[in-house]
């Protein structure tokens, strides 16, 4: 009796187990995304689509975390010759379903409620974005260290149609593999 009961509790405490070691591995693995982000951040950026497309812009941005939860801020702003735009995302953990935040102040500001994300690797997240009857995603990809790609699309009928791109180089102390020299 003892050992059907055994057999049949292993396999459960098993998964339970498995279940447990994955979501600390996820959380983890976007902590350590996030904290790639931490810094200051400068690059060109352009609207490639909507009433604005080929408008160029230069942005700034400070990337950081915040202190005992999972998640970041980009703050700063884009310039268009001499127009500065304030300009940031604030994305956190919220339950098991993902992220939460906004970007430009959410739909209670001039901008976009992030409604869900996720980090798909340990280099990329995704982020859908709302505001009534706009829908799309906010993407930020960290090839290496010291390079950023965020790329903001929209929902036009039934494609999502990118409609700002900027490339972002860190620019602070923090570079990742940078060489201290003596």
């Amino acid at each position: 009796m003892k050992r059907v009961v055994l057999s049949a509790l292993l396999p459960a405490a098993i998964v339970a187990s498995a279940g447990i070691a994955t979501t600390a591995f996820a959380a983890e693995k976007d902590q350590s995304f996030f904290q790639s982000v931490e810094g200051k951040w400068v690059g060109p950026g352009e609207i490639v689509a909507g009433k604005y497309k080929g408008t160029k812009f230069t942005c700034n941005f400070t990337g950081s975390t915040p202190d005992g939860k999972i998640g970041m801020t980009l703050d700063g702003g884009c310039r268009v010759g001499v127009f500065t735009q304030p300009m940031s995302a604030t994305v956190e953990r919220k339950g098991r379903n993902g992220y939460r935040g906004s970007f430009m102040g959410g739909s209670k500001g001039s901008g976009l409620d992030i409604i869900s994300g996720n980090v798909v690797d340990g280099r990329k997240v995704v982020f859908a974005i709302n505001r009534k009857q706009l829908n799309g995603v906010m993407q930020a990809r960290v090839p290496d260290g010291n390079s950023m790609i965020v790329t903001v699309s929209v929902r036009v009928d039934k494609q999502m149609v990118p409609v700002i791109g900027m490339n972002l180089k860190r620019v602070d102390a923090s570079e990742v593999g940078a060489i201290a020299k003596n």
